[in-house]
């Protein structure tokens, strides 16, 4: 075995991760946007002043390292906190610590909190009143968007940097580092080394893990040469990253619904693939392809309200794998029907109108009258049933409530269906003027 391997019997490795984490900015992989020469984290680094900032990334591309690297740069007290499992009582101790850092070494602190979105506002209010007062600094990390889960009075004290997910070249890079540090015993064949950076993700500690996870079979196996066989026999499910609760959810449905609405078929099938490939929820994609097709397509092809519901029924009856193939054909329908929005618009334009304007009564004319008081009432007098009329229209007749101002919610497109319902629509209106003018 290679004096490189991860092994030792007397004492056991820190793991890869751990060993390979950078000691200097320089040694970081990934990030030029921000520690490239002139950048804003370089030049934070090189200022010789401390600022609050929030890194925000997904997981695996160096928040913990560059906060551990800021400490190391300006000789600073590193203290950690980690919102998943600290509290108020953890966040209070954090502080006596600083306190105690500075008065007895004179050094200060920087409190790093990772997944700081997990504090809930009284928890970020703990620690704020301490950064205003310039005892710590604070560093938060966080893979979710700050705007939307860290309290305005914190983030307007704090420079937010966005860390992007390592690219192909960058995991390429690293795994040669990992390679010519502690997996030299070990040969990777070309297919092997691109599995690998793909199962990471952009996941530079993934892509770490993985190789230890490697390693560890590989040495249990008795063999050095590595191909896609070996990693398929060794590797969990390749699943992408994505969290179900989290912004690139969100970010993933709303590039689905937008490539439907876009009617670009290939794009809206990837989009839909990577969500199942990422492990989405079958039954939530099939709701939200029912919603793609009242909002998007509406009554320029009603056909396709009616496929996405049997293709939700579909995958209820067939479940996975199978039932997929029905939510991805509904999919390649949407993004190549026609398109309207016209429905949706008219439903938010009248929700509007109502909501702002006052309860109108029910003009006589349109009220049911089941009883004789009510027709003594004149309940129901001088209605005109349609179906006695002329083509079967009241040409002239009122629908509205007495004294209300004209409206015309919906207008439909020239698409598809509508085209035609926007014909009929138009002869109605202008036998309506007729009968007027009469």
């Amino acid at each position: 075995m290679s004096t490189g391997s991860l092994f030792d019997a007397s004492s056991p490795a820190a793991p890869l991760a751990e060993r390979l984490r950078p000691k200097h900015i320089d040694e970081v992989i990934g990030q030029s946007h921000l520690l490239g020469e002139g950048r804003p984290l370089r030049l934070a680094f090189q200022s010789g002043k401390l600022h609050s900032m929030i890194l925000w990334g997904p997981p695996g591309v160096g928040k913990t390292t560059l906060a551990r690297l800021m400490a190391q740069a300006f000789d600073a007290e590193f203290v950690p906190l980690s919102a998943v499992l600290s509290g108020v009582k953890d966040i209070r101790e954090a502080i006596a610590q600083a306190q105690q850092a500075l008065q007895q070494h004179g050094r200060h602190t920087i409190l790093f909190v990772d997944e700081v979105h997990r504090f809930n506002k009284s928890q970020q209010d703990a620690f704020l009143p301490f950064v205003e007062q310039g005892l710590v600094t604070f560093i938060g990390a966080t893979t979710e968007n700050p705007s939307f889960e860290v309290n305005n009075a914190l983030l307007s004290r704090a420079q937010v940097y966005v860390l992007h997910a390592l690219s192909a070249e960058e995991l390429g890079a690293l795994f040669e580092r990992a390679k010519q540090t502690a997996l030299a015993d070990l040969q990777f064949d070309d297919d092997a080394r691109e599995r690998i950076t793909g199962y990471a993700d952009g996941d530079a500690r993934r892509l770490l893990n993985v190789l230890e996870q490697v390693q560890t079979a590989a040495q249990t196996a008795g063999v050095s040469s590595i191909d896609t066989k070996f990693l398929d026999n060794t590797l969990a499910q390749n699943l992408r990253r994505f969290d179900k609760g989290g912004e690139a959810f969100y970010d993933q449905i709303s590039a689905l619904h937008k490539s439907v609405r876009g009617s670009n078929p290939d794009a809206a099938l990837y989009w839909l693939v990577r969500m199942l490939d990422g492990g989405a929820d079958p039954r939530y994609l099939a709701r939200r392809i029912v919603r793609m097709a009242w909002e998007d397509i509406g009554l320029a092809d009603p056909r396709a309200i009616q496929l996405t519901q049997d293709a939700a029924l579909t995958y209820e009856r067939l479940g996975s794998p199978e039932g997929e193939l029905a939510l991805a054909q509904a999919i390649l329908y949407l993004a190549c029907a026609p398109k309207s929005n016209a429905g949706y618009v008219a439903y938010n334009a009248a929700r509007a109108f109502v909501a702002r304007d006052g309860s109108r009564e029910v003009p006589l004319h349109l009220r049911n009258a089941p009883t004789k008081l009510m027709k003594q009432l004149d309940y129901g007098k001088d209605y005109r049933y349609a179906h006695d009329e002329t083509g079967g229209y009241a040409v002239g007749e009122n629908y509205f409530p007495d004294g209300m101002p004209e409206v015309n919610f919906y207008q439909p497109t020239e698409r598809g269906l509508e085209a035609k319902i926007a014909e009929k629509l138009a002869y109605l209106r202008e036998l309506d003027k007729k009968q007027k003018k009469n």
